[in-house]
């Protein structure tokens, strides 16, 4: 846990733009002093495609943020994100050392859970404990203290690509930046829009990113799905440039302006103006003729969030509905068209809980970069350091079983 005064900053980096967060550590909580965004051009789908172009964002957007909160950045938490993204539930069951649970036992407990055979190409970015079980009493949270002799459980484990979290680490170190930790990007979105009371009973959180939409299930105050959905805001301004017949950049700026995610919202006498491509003369377009390429395009999005929902076998235990998060929620109509294919109680979530520029961090564009600042600021002692950053440190994470393995070969 850091200490007060001390800063933690959460670098997101998406397919769209690249997002860096400053968080400063006070007695009540995070004051949010300086943020830094800049349009991203090296990724494909949340993972890294162009490293020069991917560490140009980088630079431009710690410099944004080191401008306005007045500080040197050196150390991040990064979010990692991606069609590469799975994840599973396991259980792990150890004895009880001493009669008394321990924090060794739980860490045994995890490892044990964690002892799982995943590909070569793969590594574990989290493993999540559910809940306990001690001596076949469950619904435990917290096992610390408690005696028994045989200590159970249940742990959400993500696994991802080894050269996806190379990647991310060696554009940050380009950038001469160290990486504290990488967190999985719905996680860290969770952690910024979701309240506990709707964990407790039951929520499912859905991050619209540019490249990829990111789901994450919380049944009982846990973990108990993730997973990640390839399609995102960068198809609906795809659609719009060929639909209107635009310029991608322009596309994206009336998606922005203009955009409408049901046709029943807009005004039948409405117009925007759409510029030509190549030079050509712009053109008056009914603002209705935009919706008709959104919509179904949304509702696709919604109907494989939907599915996927369904598939977990969560649906039932979802009171407190779906909560959607991410620059392309901000689309007029989004939680509309959300409740009406899902058939769920909808909201748009906005990080909150931070203090400082807290009228600027409350929009969901930061949804990612805020919640990896809550993630770094309960990073327990020991794991990570802050102040004192510790370079290599996720390369050696990453690697070190690779290079294991190629000592066995050769």
């Amino acid at each position: 846990m850091t200490r007060q005064g001390e800063i933690v900053v959460g670098l997101d980096i998406g397919t769209t733009k690249v997002a860096a967060v400053v968080g400063e550590a006070t007695e009540d909580g995070i004051d949010v002093i300086g943020i830094g965004s800049h349009p991203s051009a090296g990724l494909h789908k949340g993972v890294v495609v162009n490293i020069d172009a991917t560490c140009a964002s980088i630079t431009k957007a710690i410099e944004e943020a080191e401008q306005m909160a007045g500080c040197d950045i050196n150390t991040v938490f990064a979010g990692i994100a991606g069609g590469h993204i799975t994840s599973f539930n396991n259980n792990g069951i150890v004895a009880v050392k001493d009669r008394e649970i321990s924090d060794d036992d739980v860490n045994r407990v995890i490892e044990q859970a964690k002892a799982v055979a995943i590909p070569m190409d793969r590594e574990v970015i989290h493993a999540i404990p559910q809940g306990y079980v001690v001596d076949d009493q469950g619904g435990i949270r917290n096992p610390i203290g408690m005696c028994g002799v045989r200590l159970e459980a249940n742990v959400h484990i993500i696994t991802g690509a080894v050269t996806s979290a190379q990647n991310i680490v060696k554009c940050a170190q380009r950038c001469g930046l160290n990486v504290a930790d990488i967190a999985l990007e719905q996680i860290a979105s969770a952690a910024a829009v979701l309240h506990e009371d709707e964990k407790e009973l039951g929520v499912a959180m859905v991050d619209v990113g540019g490249g990829t939409t990111d789901l994450i299930i919380y049944v009982d105050g846990a973990v108990a799905h993730t997973s990640v959905i390839s399609v995102g805001g960068q198809h609906l301004t795809n659609d719009i440039a060929l639909g209107l017949r635009t310029p991608k950049a322009e596309a994206e700026r009336i998606k922005q302006n203009h955009g409408c995610a049901l046709l029943k919202l807009v005004d039948p006498d409405e117009s925007i103006e759409v510029p030509g491509v190549g030079g050509r003369p712009p053109t008056e377009q009914p603002r209705q003729v935009l919706s008709h390429i959104i919509e179904p395009r949304v509702e696709e999005m919604f109907i494989l969030v939907h599915r996927a929902i369904m598939e977990t076998g969560y649906a039932d235990l979802l009171a407190s509905g779906l909560v959607i998060t991410g620059g392309a929620t901000l689309l007029e109509g989004m939680a509309e068209a959300a409740e009406e294919v899902t058939g769920m109680p909808v909201r748009r979530g906005v990080p909150f809980g931070f203090g400082g520029m807290e009228d600027i961090i409350a929009n969901p564009i930061y949804a990612t970069g805020a919640g990896l600042v809550k993630y770094g600021r309960t990073i327990p002692d020991g794991r990570s350091s802050i102040i004192r950053v510790r370079e290599d440190r996720v390369y050696s994470k990453v690697f070190g079983r690779m290079t294991e393995w190629f000592k066995e070969i050769f």
